[in-house]
């Protein structure tokens, strides 16, 4: 049994369903949590902490696991000049949780602005980091853009 994290505690104040999935938490590559939780790559979602030059305040974009982020693209989209990927150690430093287990939904009280890549308006339901290694969390795709207040951007 997983303790209850606050993403599962402000997903409940939501009012917004979710399931609870756990793995081994020595695993960090998306693709290979996809694998082990038995799900379509494109079906779970990593969230990549993003710098902006002009702001101090990082961005958060949600992906699918098996994308790669273009950052001109992004910056296109947000109308930004530049940006770039947060390093491990900053990215760790800035959201508090270790890389692997970076989620936007236990990130929220940092306001940060976050983005969702298009192709997850496709799906019903992704599977998101609950803001701990080893536990995501499965949600309606229409409830994390409502909550999260998301912006769809095309960012792969």
């Amino acid at each position: 049994m997983v303790t209850k994290l606050n993403s599962m505690r402000f997903l409940e104040a939501q009012d917004v369903p979710y399931e609870v999935f756990t793995f081994d938490d020595s695993l960090h590559d998306a693709v290979e949590v996809a694998e082990a939780l038995g799900v379509l790559p494109a079906h779970l979602y990593k969230t990549l902490v993003v710098q902006r030059a002009s702001i101090d305040k990082p961005l958060l974009v949600m992906i699918a696991s098996d994308r790669h982020l273009e950052l001109k693209k992004l910056a296109t989209a947000i109308g930004e000049k530049k940006v770039t990927m947060a390093a491990h150690d900053d990215a760790e430093a800035l959201t508090g949780l270790k890389v692997g287990g970076i989620g936007a939904l236990a990130l929220v009280a940092k306001n940060w602005p976050v983005y969702l890549d298009q192709p997850a308006t496709q799906l019903q339901n992704i599977y998101v980091s609950a803001g701990q290694r080893g536990v995501n969390l499965r949600i309606p795709v229409n409830d994390l853009v409502r909550i999260l207040k998301a912006r769809i951007v095309e960012a792969t």
